[in-house]
């Protein structure tokens, strides 16, 4: 049992059953709620008077994820259907929209809307969303208006997130936010509860692999919780033969700068192949299908006893550094190693690189020591940080 998400359950089912009545949903109560909260973020849309009326949400999510003709999307929290059915509207009958929503009348109030307003390329389903009920990499945007600031398990929401979303996936989402004195001391039963500041969901969101994160305060919801835009993106997939060129290339970017290796020049591309594991190598594009990172493993030992340990390496094209790139390829080879049993990832890093440094401790790696002096770089000896990351996982 989990007592939050029943009381959730409860007060969201009481609204859909009153809105299947004609009644309302009663939910915006509070003075000044119909200005800042439900169908006011929907001016202009073409859908029936009843539809926007139930709508419980901080903005329009739809609009923030820029949805577009053919693509799959996915409204996390889809209650009476408005944000689905205008997905539906924006995708045509290429694409597919879908509800998830874990209350059942709620589930037959927006069955009710999809069939009155003769969409057919929506369907709603029901689960949480801590554990969404679709297959890996099976949409290409996620969507949710504040929903995710009721979920007493919100890592567990952006793991799930992560995993359904499609390679070069995004999340486009409004949600209440709170600064930190209340999140200090908030419930999380209301949408008003429960609620993350701004820093806390940026780094929950690339803790679960995302990049891109972008998170911008819109409006105040209420005593110190505010309305916000959030965005993210799946960059990181599986590394194949066509990204050849472009790895190479941010590889020697990497070297060029005189703090990322002992090496001078990037080898050719069956060099560098035969050099690296053929698990676990990935890819971070943009929006564009190109390259702007890349993380791989290569072997530390033939012995069985290092069977489960590897070396990394990870380069990010300086152009897209500072934008939580790494982090979010560090964070999928972390996942990709553990679920293949390693319970080892080592490297060596330059003292100077104070960012690599940095990246590599809030990804869990530890410094275990310096070896001083190991070789000459550009005439000089240079000393190297080793550094590890021990799973608590794979190998326990």
């Amino acid at each position: 049992m989990n007592p939050d998400r029943d009381a959730v359950r409860d007060r969201y089912a009481t609204a859909a059953r009153r809105a299947l009545a004609g009644e309302g949903t009663g939910l915006l109560a509070g003075e000044g709620d119909a200005e800042r909260l439900g169908a006011v973020h929907y001016a202009g849309a073409e859908v029936p008077v009843e539809v926007t009326a139930t709508s419980l949400g901080c903005g329009n999510p739809v609009a923030v994820a820029e949805v577009k003709a053919g693509e799959t999307v996915l409204d996390l929290g889809s209650g009476g259907g408005l944000d689905v059915l205008l997905s539906a509207r924006r995708v045509g009958p290429g694409g597919r929209a879908i509800g998830l929503d874990m209350t059942d009348d709620m589930l037959t109030l927006a069955r009710r809307h999809a069939e009155r307003a003769g969409v057919t390329n929506a369907e709603f389903v029901k689960g949480t969303i801590e554990q969404i009920p679709l297959p890996d990499a099976s949409v290409d945007v996620v969507i949710s208006n504040c929903v995710i600031a009721l979920s007493s398990d919100k890592p567990a929401v952006f793991g799930e997130i992560a995993r359904v979303l499609r390679p070069g996936g995004r999340l486009g989402i409004t949600d209440i936010l709170t600064d930190a004195e209340r999140a200090a001391r908030a419930g999380s039963v209301e949408c008003l509860g429960g609620a993350l500041t701004a820093e806390s969901y940026r780094k929950l969101l690339r803790d679960a692999g995302l990049s891109g994160v972008e998170v911008q305060l819109t409006h105040q919801t209420g005593d110190k919780l505010y309305s916000a835009i959030i965005r993210a993106t799946k960059q990181v997939v599986a590394m194949t033969a066509e990204h050849a060129g472009q790895v190479l290339a941010i590889y020697q970017a990497g070297l060029d700068t005189g703090q990322a290796s002992f090496e001078t020049t990037a080898p050719a591309w069956e060099a560098w192949d035969a050099a690296h594991l053929p698990e676990h190598r990935l890819a971070a594009v943009d929006s564009a299908g190109r390259v702007i990172g890349w993380a791989a493993v290569s072997a530390v030992s033939s012995r069985c006893v290092y069977a489960g340990v590897v070396e990394h390496s990870v380069y990010v094209d300086p152009a897209a550094q500072g934008r939580g790139v790494g982090q979010a390829l560090l964070a999928a080879l972390i996942a990709s190693t553990e679920d293949a049993g390693i319970w080892t990832i080592q490297s060596g890093v330059f003292p100077e690189n104070t960012a690599s440094r940095e990246l590599h401790r809030r990804a869990g790696f530890r410094e275990i020591g310096i070896r001083e002096r190991v070789g000459q770089h550009h005439g000089l000896w240079r000393d190297v940080v080793m550094i590890e990351r021990r799973s608590s996982r794979a190998g326990a």
